[in-house]
């Protein structure tokens, strides 16, 4: 069984969802299903069947979660330094727009662009890994080439 590298920041997120689903959200199709049941003909009951689909994601990513977290290894990136690996935090400049942009290199499972997360697996992480500060790469990327040059690493 493959471990998934984590943060303890990500760890929390995950498990913080995985009770919510549990606690909140699993009750909560419960008791629309029980409703919509007592509305009778299930065969043409609307309420019915959206509260069954419902059910269906919930109890999913709840199995989803689970496995992600029983396999996780979660990485403390504060206990970490020297070049840039899993947990980093890495500042670069795309030198051709001079657009200066943040990252934190993590797990899959954890991973969100907009919130500056940056997934290990990525074209940029496997170009920044092993790097130093002022070192430039080149990444090949879908949407075509990209040179930055890393301007600091920082471990948090």
């Amino acid at each position: 069984m493959e471990k998934i590298p984590m943060t303890r920041a990500g760890h929390a997120v995950l498990d913080q969802e995985l009770k919510t689903l549990k606690t909140v959200d699993r009750p909560a199709v419960i008791r629309a299903i029980a409703e919509a049941r007592e509305h009778g003909d299930l065969s043409e009951n609307a309420e019915y069947h959206a509260a069954r689909e419902r059910q269906s994601f919930v109890e999913g990513r709840i199995k989803e979660l689970e496995s992600i977290l029983a396999r996780a290894e979660v990485i403390d990136p504060a206990r970490l330094s020297g070049a840039i690996k899993f947990g980093a935090t890495v500042t670069l400049i795309d030198e051709e727009t001079e657009e200066e942009s943040t990252y934190q290199i993590v797990g899959e499972a954890e991973a969100d662009i907009e919130k500056g997360l940056l997934n290990i697996r990525s074209p940029l992480a496997r170009a920044l890994i092993g790097k130093e500060e002022g070192d430039s790469i080149e990444v090949r990327a879908p949407g075509g080439e990209k040179n930055y040059e890393i301007i600091a690493v920082r471990y948090v």
